[in-house]
């Protein structure tokens, strides 16, 4: 009996290590399946906003009432401001000139923030104007988006450091900040002495050269503003500049107290965008702006991609009588994939009165819009998710007729260069197409 208990004793003990192995092999399974879903999530992420109403179910304020620039400062930080002069250029022929001698005049401060950036004509003459002002000891800062601006890295930029001009580089890429590798800073904002600054689409490439209306000089809009205005987009500047260095700047040499006096009639102010979970000042800017329009509102856009809830508030304001039109890109567009994203949705735009009209020439950079010919925004944002939801973007707003007179023109002016999208013909478009625009749009949220 004592040799049967001595046998079952010699028994091998059951199998714990493998069954523990097993176990702690499903649990890691599990959590990098959790964190794979948390980062698809986070990476395509949508805003909320679908509606904007009143409590009462009244009539929602027009884009002159006093309640919707009261409620569009509240809603997204954006307030106007008297005193300025806002010019809206056209192009490389008619930034550039202007902008280069704005640059050469600088006696204190130049700060410059770019998004994109290449080798070429543009970055060297942008090279040599810093080089020459800091030599005159002006205090020179430039600030590069380290994705958009990556072509510059190396001797151009050791250049402008040897000779004392002061350059960062804005959400560097490493293997430690991959999870944020998807919001950049699309910004564009260049001060002189804390007095004239400059937004819009342009960069450093050549191809921001010309007319506009011939291929590879892209059709652009950016905008030079004086007065009050040019203090905002300084601080936009200083917001970037604190994140890339850890330097917030302050003081009198970078906001002049001359800087805030008025020096013209227009009102006018700078909404900066940011990154967040949820509703987004992006978002709740362009909602606004579109339910608050009555007669026009003209949308010119390189990468045109709504949602369904935009797209809905579009024909609903097209269904009111406004007159939405909207200028987007054609075949010489840089991004194919966002233009087939973006003609899925032109059925429904078009089937609810929205009027399309796709630019031929060349590629079309601009970002502006103008509404009831008194509200305009020129500046980064594209009509997209990724600018409402993941991008720092800048936009000048302004509330004034001459201003939106000028912006309805050169509206216009584009138009004989594009050409309308009907809805006949677009339903007789081929199979291969459609089957482009199904594919492109499952991918919209990251376009």
């Amino acid at each position: 009996m004592s040799e049967r208990r001595n046998r079952q004793s010699d028994q091998p003990a059951p199998p714990v290590r493998p069954l523990v192995r097993a176990l702690l092999l499903s649990f890691g399974v599990l959590v990098v399946a959790l964190f794979f879903l948390i980062g698809i999530l986070s990476v395509t992420r949508d805003t909320p906003v679908n509606s904007v109403r009143t409590l009462d179910g009244g009539r929602l304020p027009s884009l002159t009432d006093s309640l919707f620039q009261r409620t569009m400062q509240m809603y997204t930080g954006l307030g106007l401001h008297e005193g300025n002069i806002v010019e809206p250029l056209a192009n490389g022929n008619g930034t550039y000139p202007i902008f280069w001698a704005d640059l050469r005049s600088a006696r204190r401060t130049l700060t410059a923030q770019f998004y994109f950036s290449q080798p070429g004509a543009v970055a060297d003459t942008l090279s040599a104007i810093l080089i020459e002002r800091r030599r005159a000891g002006v205090r020179v800062l430039l600030l590069l988006d380290a994705f958009g601006s990556r072509p510059l890295k190396g001797d151009w930029v050791e250049h402008l450091r040897d000779a004392g001009v002061e350059v960062a580089w804005l959400r560097p890429l490493h293997w430690y900040t991959l999870h944020k590798a998807d919001e950049r800073s699309h910004v564009r904002a260049i001060i002189v002495d804390g007095r004239v600054g400059y937004t819009g689409g342009f960069g450093l490439a050549d191809y921001w050269l010309g007319d506009g209306r011939h291929e590879n000089q892209w059709r652009e809009a950016n905008v030079r503003v004086q007065g009050p205005a040019v203090a905002r987009l300084q601080a936009a500047f200083a917001e970037g500049w604190a994140e890339a260095t850890g330097q917030l700047l302050v003081g009198d040499d970078f906001f002049p107290p001359t800087a805030f006096e008025p020096v013209g009639a227009v009102r006018a102010g700078v909404l900066h965008t940011a990154p967040t979970v949820g509703s987004t000042s992006a978002e709740r800017f362009l909602a606004l702006t579109i339910v608050g329009s009555r007669k026009r509102l003209f949308i010119s856009n390189a990468y045109f991609v709504p949602g369904d809830e935009f797209s809905r508030l579009l024909v609903d304001a097209a269904g009111r009588g406004v007159d939405v039109r909207v200028l987007t890109a054609g075949p010489r567009t840089d991004v194919k994939t966002t233009r087939y994203a973006s003609r899925y949705r032109y059925e429904q735009l078009l089937t609810g009165g929205v009027r399309i009209f796709e630019y031929q020439p060349t590629n079309i950079h601009a970002k502006t819009i103008v509404a009831d010919g008194v509200w305009s925004a020129i500046g980064s944002m594209n009509f997209d998710n990724r600018s409402l939801a993941f991008n720092n973007e800048l936009m000048l707003t302004s509330l004034d007729s001459v201003v939106g007179a000028r912006m309805d023109s050169v509206f216009m002016a584009d138009l004989p260069f594009a050409h309308e999208i009907r809805l006949v013909e677009f339903r007789r478009r081929a199979w291969r197409e459609r089957l482009l625009e199904w594919g492109a749009n499952l991918v919209w949220r990251v376009l």
